[in-house]
């Protein structure tokens, strides 16, 4: 048994192989009632909280892949609840004071995800000298609709909360509150990348690593109200917080559903046809509001180092699995691309497209569109020091064909493989998660990954076996 005094009250937890571990700790009070759609505020308590099992998680719909399961990944197979902005610890030695602290915000396109899932476990990262936590934010609807009377990015005001929760209780864990370190991947690397430039985000983080993400998945407002009504059109409510707190969950879940299958949304591209949220991505941060008054490449923090990196195919995650990338037409291919560039046909011709097989050209136009160039840009304009990285090793999975796709390096980062087996098969190389996990440790600590600036570190540059 381990027991921590926290700004919020007293947690109990447990000692696992000499790793102290806290599960579900509230870095804010439940975001229900009067709460919901509002900002996050303090939660405290009387006595000593158990913290020895897991809690709920952000209530949410996970969209399956067909012939994957990604349910290490998402977690979505835990109980979800309204107690749920709550933060996993796990710690070294908590009497031992001035480690480095890692926080972890979880991916899952701003609907599903959290951080307490199996692949996040923070055991590997504890036995290297970290203070290691994850968070939970609210998704979707709850997180990312900017409705009328509402606060707006309630999910990044969140994940800000969660860091200053860490900030005053780093110490109490053995921890260097002057020390931490923010990392994420996908939507939660996007996420990064916005608080790299928000104004209620400085001085809560020293280092950063955005893993597949950038700042450039956000919406202006007025796209944004174009999903709020499509929303509160199919709930038959007016657009409004008040509206909406009187609706259940359920009621809330199945119209985020809705409105994220393809073809049941609006139409959310910008004047020069372009969706930011590539028509897979209608729940993202909004541009306008304190916390991102603009997109944050135009506010980007000089004082923190910064990692920054994608996967070499990460489109495969997507349209491997159903077979699609090797029956995809041109004219499809034409078709899902338009939808969110009216440059799709240019685009795509400047990747081969009739000349080469139309999935392998699809997939590095959408990998590069995507993730690969945003990623690029923010470390070229990043004003502090930038690192960055890409990750090759390909999955054997799908005969091959997962390759090295979205979320694929995950595993290898918190050296959990036996997790994720769906994804990186039953021998992936364990000396590569080892590698990973100790370059974002290092980075933690000081600074330097172990690579120099101005070049691309490749992870992995071997074949699935």
């Amino acid at each position: 048994m381990s027991v921590i005094s926290t700004s919020s009250g007293r947690v109990r937890g447990e000692i696992v192989d000499g790793i102290h571990r806290f599960r579900s700790v509230p870095y804010a009070a439940a975001p229900e009632g009067a709460l919901r759609f509002a900002k996050p505020q303090p939660s405290t308590w009387d006595g000593e909280r158990d913290a020895t099992q897991r809690g709920p998680i952000a209530p949410q719909t996970v969209h399956k892949l067909p012939g994957l399961d990604l349910g290490a990944i998402l977690g979505g197979d835990s109980p979800q609840g309204g107690d749920f902005l709550t933060v996993d610890v796990h710690s070294p030695d908590p009497s031992a004071g001035g480690l480095p602290v890692m926080v972890f915000i979880h991916g899952g396109a701003f609907v599903y995800g959290t951080g307490s899932a199996a692949v996040y476990d923070g055991m590997a990262f504890a036995r290297r000298g970290v203070v290691l936590v994850t968070i939970n934010y609210r998704l979707g609807i709850d997180g990312f609709l900017p409705l009328h009377g509402g606060d707006t990015n309630l999910g990044l005001r969140d994940q800000i909360a969660a860091l200053h929760w860490v900030r005053d209780n780093a110490s109490a864990f053995g921890g260097d509150p002057d020390n931490v370190t923010v990392f994420g991947e996908s939507a939660g690397g996007m996420s990064i990348a916005c608080l790299l430039g928000s104004p209620l985000a400085r001085g809560l983080f020293r280092r950063a690593i955005v893993e597949s993400g950038h700042p450039d998945m956000v919406r202006a407002p007025e796209n944004a109200r174009l999903l709020v009504d499509k929303v509160a059109e199919r709930l038959g409510v007016p657009a409004t917080a008040e509206a909406f707190r009187q609706l259940s969950t359920q009621q809330l879940q199945e119209a985020q559903t809705a409105v994220t299958t393809p073809g049941q949304g609006p139409d959310l591209r910008d004047g020069n046809g372009f969706d930011p949220g590539y028509a897979f991505a209608p729940f993202l941060p909004v541009l306008g509001d304190d916390v991102l008054p603009t997109n944050a490449r135009e506010n980007l923090n000089p004082d923190v180092d910064l990692i920054t990196g994608h996967n070499a195919e990460e489109m495969r995650l997507y349209f491997a699995p159903s077979g699609l990338i090797d029956v995809i037409t041109d004219q499809q291919a034409l078709g899902i691309l338009g939808a969110t560039r009216s440059d799709a046909a240019e685009i795509l011709a400047r990747y081969g497209l009739g000349e080469k097989p139309t999935g392998e050209v699809f997939i590095a136009a959408m990998t590069d569109l995507v993730f690969a160039d945003g990623a690029r840009r923010l470390a070229e304009e990043h004003p502090g020091q930038a690192h960055r990285y890409r990750f090759d090793w390909r999955s054997p999975q799908f005969d091959g064909r997962l390759g090295a796709c979205h979320g694929l390096e995950l595993p290898f980062v918190f050296d959990t493989l036996p997790s994720a087996e769906a994804l990186v098969g039953t021998q992936p190389p364990p000396e590569l998660a080892k590698e990973m996990n100790a370059a974002w440790v290092r980075f933690a600590e000081t600074g330097d990954p172990g690579w120099e600036t101005g070049v691309v570190r490749s992870f992995g540059e071997i074949s699935g076996s």
